[in-house]
């Protein structure tokens, strides 16, 4: 399992006297300052987080020690991360994203496929991303019915995947001539 989670990241400053809003990535958004202060991406710095309001699927946040414009921007892209050990434990089959990446991806015969690389919500329910060997990017459904077994504590998934969805037939962009022409 990961030592932290990224809880979020500073989209910009908001107003002039030291707001910023943040992209959050917890369930609920106002969670973002729930579990303490958090920590930059190199865990060099902690900032102490007041949610203050929301806007357009962002919080406004209040950071301990920014008043300014200037010191708001200079927070732009900074990804914010809690201790794993800070979170509690997530319902039962639920899983925080960050403990699932870099677990193994098996077939239901045991055949390594590769392992998770991100996890991503495109607005009609998680989609899981893995390389195999050969360095591809697959993506599957993350639903219970695709991926019916999550051991954590075996650092590998089962997955079953839909008839077709790992082939690589025809209709693929490296079957397509490099002219754009259509062939039969």
């Amino acid at each position: 399992m990961s030592a932290r989670v990224c809880l979020g990241a500073i989209t910009g400053p908001h107003g002039v006297r030291g707001l910023v809003k943040v992209k959050p990535f917890t369930e609920v958004p106002e969670d973002i300052a729930a579990y303490g202060p958090v920590e930059d991406e190199a865990g060099t710095r902690r900032f102490t987080l007041r949610v203050t309001g929301a806007a357009k699927g962002q919080v406004i946040v209040a950071v301990d020690g920014v008043g300014d414009r200037n010191a708001a921007e200079a927070l732009k892209g900074q990804r914010l991360y809690v201790a794993r050990t800070a979170l509690p434990e997530p319902e039962d089959g639920s899983f925080y994203h960050a403990d699932l990446i870099g677990l193994s991806v098996v077939g239901p015969d045991g055949a390594e496929l590769g392992s998770v690389t991100a996890l991503y919500d495109f607005g009609a329910g998680d989609v899981l991303e893995f390389r195999g060997a050969d360095g591809k990017a697959r993506m599957l459904p993350f639903t219970e019915a695709v991926v019916p077994t999550v051991d954590l504590a075996g650092r590998r998934m089962v997955v079953h995947p839909p008839e077709g969805a790992l082939d690589d037939g025809p209709g693929t962009a490296a079957d397509a001539p490099p002219d754009g022409t259509a062939t039969e």
